[in-house]
């Protein structure tokens, strides 16, 4: 027992947390102990820790097969769950799979077994049908957002992997609203329901209306984001269409921005959460896709530049500010003669008339073309940037670590000639290539 709480005290301090929130602490009791457990809690609350900690404790180091199965409705949210657990330090191997990721990469990676595998229920079903594992040893199914796989039509996948897992012994549903039926083939017999999705925290989100004289939105979005000023932030569109609209006039407006959307390659999104997380875009315009389920930091405002067409998608979108404790604001943007929808109560106008102080770019990305499977690590990329780049600590931005590469924030104004005077160098024993993203 005390081991247990040593070990969970030293996964916290990895992870920079020194307490954990109610929620956490009532669901780490409730799932170390109960078979089924349906957690249901607000974005951004801190539900992919609150599983995981109960996870670690019954893993058995011993056992050299899959334990445990995280299903997952997208690529984003296999992978930030994947980069959870290494930050968690555990000892345990984890591994995500997913669609548009290469099949041969997941062959590779699964010859060498993980105790937890993370996946899109597409993925994991061929992997199940191709045999590449034992199935025996998987004791613990997690279905995270379960109510998103099953809008997104997983149902049938889904239901093909449970009816393979004969071991399982402990059920964790997760999701950020309820009222979504659990169908029969997740055998969820009767389960302990922990419901925080009506805390209050939506009280710190403050909600106000953006009114455009005319249909088209875009220039007082702008006006929007000119007043809001470098904060970082999202932009919703309801349509892929609308984010090329959206980011053609940024750009010819000189605002720094990314995109994310389901029609784009898996590479340009990683990349376009890459450059927001760092600092190098400073907006990211977005399909709901990015209302849940990714790794990205606390922010001050999200705009809907187009209504959601349901209440879900309102609160999910919502939910990427005025997390936890933070404050935050959701702009609603409208022209004159467009209604809000019935779920979109006690709203206040705001006057956007005054623009805050601009202020240039200041981050850029490199790319490096080495990563964990070549044994390189941060420390390695950050002297290599000290050493042979002879730059200085406050102009190491933040480094993200990938299996096969790397990318590092470095000031705008020196980032082409540090990719210059950096690229074909050694890391370790691996000669790499360093490009501006």
């Amino acid at each position: 027992m005390a081991n247990s709480i040593r070990k969970q005290q030293d996964i916290l301090e990895k992870l920079k947390i020194y307490a954990l929130n109610p929620m956490q602490e009532e669901a780490l009791a409730v799932i170390e102990k109960t078979t089924n457990t349906v957690l249901l809690s607000p974005t951004g609350t801190g539900k992919t820790l609150a599983f995981l900690l109960p996870l670690i404790k019954i893993l058995d180091p011993e056992c050299t097969q899959v334990q445990a199965l995280i299903l997952v409705p997208s690529r984003e949210l296999a992978i930030q769950i994947e980069q959870v657990v290494r930050s968690m330090g555990s000892g345990f191997k984890v591994n995500a799979v997913y669609g548009g990721r290469s099949m041969s990469k997941d062959k590779i990676e699964l010859k060498h077994i993980p105790a937890i595998l993370i996946g899109t229920p597409g993925r994991i079903l061929d992997h199940f049908r191709n045999d590449r594992f034992s199935k025996a040893s998987i004791k613990t199914l997690i279905l995270d957002e379960f109510d998103k796989s099953l809008e997104d039509g997983f149902e049938d996948e889904m239901k093909g992997i449970i009816s393979q897992l004969p071991s399982i012994n402990k059920r964790i549903l997760t999701s950020a609203t309820q009222g979504v039926t659990i169908p029969g083939f997740v055998r969820l017999d009767k389960p302990y329901i922990l419901d925080y999705s009506k805390e209050k925290t939506a009280s710190k989100l403050a909600i106000k209306t953006v009114v455009s004289p005319i249909k088209n939105k875009l220039r007082t979005l702008l006006d929007l984001v000119q007043h809001i000023g470098n904060e970082p932030g999202i932009i919703f569109c309801n349509l892929r269409d609308s984010i090329d609209q959206v980011s053609a006039f940024l750009e010819r407006n000189k605002i720094n921005h990314a995109c994310f959307s389901g029609g784009m390659e898996q590479k340009d999104r990683e990349r376009a959460l890459i450059k927001f997380r760092n600092g190098t875009c400073q907006v990211l315009i977005a399909t709901d896709l990015a209302a849940r389920g990714i790794d990205i930091p606390e922010m001050k405002y999200i705009i809907h530049y187009e209504l959601p067409r349901h209440e879900e998608e309102f609160i999910h979108r919502n939910g990427r500010t005025a997390r936890v404790n933070a404050k935050g604001t959701a702009y609603i943007l409208k022209w004159e003669n467009e209604l809000l929808p019935e779920f979109i109560k006690n709203v206040k106008g705001v006057n956007i008339s005054k623009k805050a102080p601009y202020k240039p770019q200041f981050w850029e990305t490199l790319f490096i073309s080495g990563g964990r499977k070549d044994k390189i690590s941060k420390g390695d990329i950050a002297g290599l940037f000290f050493k042979q780049g002879a730059i200085h600590k406050d102009q190491l931005g933040t480094i993200e670590l990938k299996q096969d590469c790397a990318f590092v924030a470095v000031p705008l104004t020196i980032a082409n000639q540090l990719a210059e005077k950096l690229n074909n160098t050694r890391l370790k024993k691996k000669k790499v290539r360093v490009t501006v993203l």
